[in-house]
């Protein structure tokens, strides 16, 4: 028997906030999705510029830093401490506090964010030093990589300035800027890479100042939305504000609690610094990952927590049960799916998209292995993202933090296991189970802390997903066994090949789905249908 759209004994309320999540998440999917296939094409030309070699080798590393800088300070523990805050004083309080509460954030955060980018200049030998020890053979490497990090430090300063905006235009329930803001990053990056990179005399430089401009294009196109919401915030000291102290508790412990995948991937860029091309095999499988994480998971927790952080501001503690269980069935309902293709298909797409120019068929073969150990963890990803949202939105940043220091430990320990029988790819498998390990830490205390979380709809929502990939599964499994995928050329008949199993596999599972008269589809399907009957009536 099917069970209804919605369930009878959701409170109303609950059903509009859950259409009010997708609809903000199906925003944020398209920017996302828009992003990353602009992404792609970024990559694409990197891995034909570039390849695998020294020079990529450099930029990966590089890279990590201020990404990891900006999960801390920025998409990270800023964006969970502040949201929930904001909220709060977006629905208890005036407008001018809101207002000045953002104005106090954005003071401390310039004036922090500048001296932490002023110190990693100066300390970029060290941080080198500490995050790729295995280059120290090759002193040229290490001298490419610390003028890198030099290069693109201030990346961290515009992206956190780009955080903190989002964060507020989120809160007031505006994604569209945000969410398509990320292209400016991948269009300044291709724009580099193309015109500037050829007159350098180290190319990879170029790529390097795109990423500093992308990063101020990004904030810069938020501004005009700010504006036109009465929300631009300007220049206000004011150290002592209550809300400012109450981010600030709460960012301290979340700097490792929501942080903990980049964490993980930076343990693994380490350790993959003693395998040739290791860390450029782990950035392009994390980045095939990223790709429906960040369409599907990212967008509907980014979605979700204004959400959840309104409903614990109200003390609506079944509200944000029923939201949580929505939220976790919506992630399965995607993410499964995406996972079992990206096992089944990672030689084909690796090799379309990427074994070009400098990138050889030995660079295909090492990034779909990572590809496949990072995805048996892709599961574990999302939920921990919809998971984490939900403490955050009670203010509790404590609990992930210390959980997230348990997955620390475990990603180190798996990987020292594994690395040496399965190179840089054992450092991605390492990674999936560290999340896997987090995500049960958080799922157990939480439910504790909720008196239950709707496991019953959860557990038959997840049958349903795995009855309907049962046609995904045969369709990819079929064509991944091609002998068109073994050698170069054919990139257009290659093309097709790949477009129509994707195309095929989404309508046998979504085919399965309808048979068996899915709530999650139905769902998805109403929305799509009311939205077309405004057009019509517009």
């Amino acid at each position: 028997m099917s069970e209804p759209a919605t369930s009878p004994g959701s409170p109303p309320a609950s059903q509009d906030e859950n259409h009010s999540v997708v609809k903000a998440a199906g925003v944020i999917g398209i920017g996302t999705f828009s992003s990353r296939i602009l992404g792609f094409v970024r990559d694409m030309v990197l891995a034909r510029l570039f390849g695998a070699t020294p020079a990529a080798d450099a930029f990966y590393v590089a890279f990590r830093i201020p990404s990891l800088l900006r999960e801390l300070f920025a998409e990270g523990s800023m964006s969970s401490a502040f949201i929930p805050v904001f909220t709060e004083y977006r629905t208890l309080r005036s407008k001018q506090e809101a207002w000045e509460l953002a104005s106090a954030v954005f003071t401390t955060l310039l004036t922090i964010v500048t001296l932490v980018t002023v110190m990693g200049i100066l300390a970029a030998p060290w941080l080198v030093q500490l995050l790729a020890p295995g280059f120290d053979a090759n002193p040229e490497k290490v001298a490419l990589t610390t003028l890198l990090t030099r290069v693109m430090f201030p990346y961290l300063l515009f992206i956190s300035l780009a955080a903190l905006a989002m964060g507020i235009l989120n809160s007031v329930r505006a994604f569209a800027a945000p969410a398509f803001s990320p292209l400016f990053l991948n269009i300044f990056m291709i724009g580099c890479a193309l015109f500037v990179s050829p007159y350098l005399s180290e190319p990879i430089v170029g790529v390097a100042i795109g990423v500093v401009a992308g990063g101020a294009a990004q904030f810069a196109m938020q501004l005009p939305s700010l504006k036109l919401r009465g929300l631009l915030f300007g220049f206000r000291w004011e150290w002592g504000h209550p809300g400012l102290r109450r981010i600030g508790a709460l960012m301290i412990p979340s700097l490792l609690g929501l942080s903990v995948t980049q964490i993980n991937i930076t343990v693994s860029t380490i350790l993959a610094s003693f395998f040739a091309g290791g860390p450029t095999y782990l950035f392009y499988g994390m980045r095939l990952i990223q790709f429906p994480l960040g369409i599907f998971g990212v967008a509907l927790a980014t979605a979700i927590l204004p959400t959840l952080s309104a409903q614990a501001a109200r003390g609506a503690l079944g509200e944000l049960r029923v939201t949580l269980g929505f939220g976790l069935r919506m992630i399965l309902f995607i993410i499964l799916p995406a996972m079992l293709g990206l096992i089944l298909l990672r030689q084909p797409i690796v090799h379309l998209f990427f074994e070009h120019g400098s990138f050889t068929a030995h660079d295909t073969a090492e990034t779909a292995l990572a590809v496949l150990c990072y995805s048996v963890g892709l599961w574990a990803f999302g939920g921990v993202r919809i998971i984490v949202s939900a403490f955050y939105s009670l203010q509790d940043t404590r609990t992930p933090a210390i959980s997230a220091a348990i997955a620390v430990a475990a990603n180190l320990l798996f990987s020292l296991l594994l690395m040496s029988s399965l190179g840089a790819a054992g450092l991605a498998l390492a990674t999936a189970l560290a999340a896997m390990v987090n995500g049960g830490i958080l799922v157990a205390v939480l439910h504790r802390r909720l008196g239950g979380i709707e496991w019953g709809s959860v557990g038959r929502s997840s049958l349903r997903v795995l009855v309907a990939s049962v046609p995904l599964v045969v369709i990819c499994g079929w064509v991944s066994t091609a002998q068109l995928w073994t050698h170069l050329g054919d990139w257009l008949e290659k093309s097709i090949m790949l477009t129509m199993t994707i195309g095929l596999s989404v309508s046998g599972y979504l085919g399965v789905h309808a048979m068996l008269r899915s709530e999650e589809l139905v769902f998805v399907w109403g929305m799509v249908q009311r939205k077309l009957r405004l057009k019509a009536k517009g």
